[in-house]
């Protein structure tokens, strides 16, 4: 997931000339670029789940020294990649996912400001 991660920030600089830091601060970037990827005709939806999902667990699982983790999706029968901190999943694919195809009521920045607001303080790095 970290590679995919990675794979975003170098597509976004390149590409879009966004910057993607893995900060709190890149979500506004990275839920700009959701608006745009959603109204290409060619769009891969699998391929920007993963792409950009990836981008916005990892920003997660640094804040909060998580850890990605293969689950069941509540509700679902297949296991995909999610974010385990402190005892709570969490499901950044699916939240893009539903980004892409429902629109802005399912805005990042939202979502963003929720985990934050549930989870507190980010983790110390030594």
């Amino acid at each position: 997931m970290a590679g995919y991660a990675r794979a975003a920030a170098d597509l976004a600089r390149s590409q879009l000339k966004q910057e993607l830091d893995f900060t709190a601060e890149s979500i506004d970037f990275l839920d700009d670029i959701l608006v745009l990827v959603s109204e290409s005709p060619e769009m891969d939806l699998d391929f920007e789940v993963r792409l950009w999902g990836s981008y916005l667990g990892e920003v997660l699982r640094r804040r909060y020294a998580g850890t990605w983790e293969m689950t069941q999706y509540p509700g679902g029968a297949a296991a995909v990649p999610a974010i385990e901190v402190r005892g709570s999943r969490l499901f950044p694919l699916m939240k893009v996912y539903r980004r892409l195809t429902i629109g802005s009521e399912e805005d990042l920045r939202a979502f963003y400001a929720m985990v934050t607001e549930r989870l507190g303080k980010p983790a110390q790095v030594n």
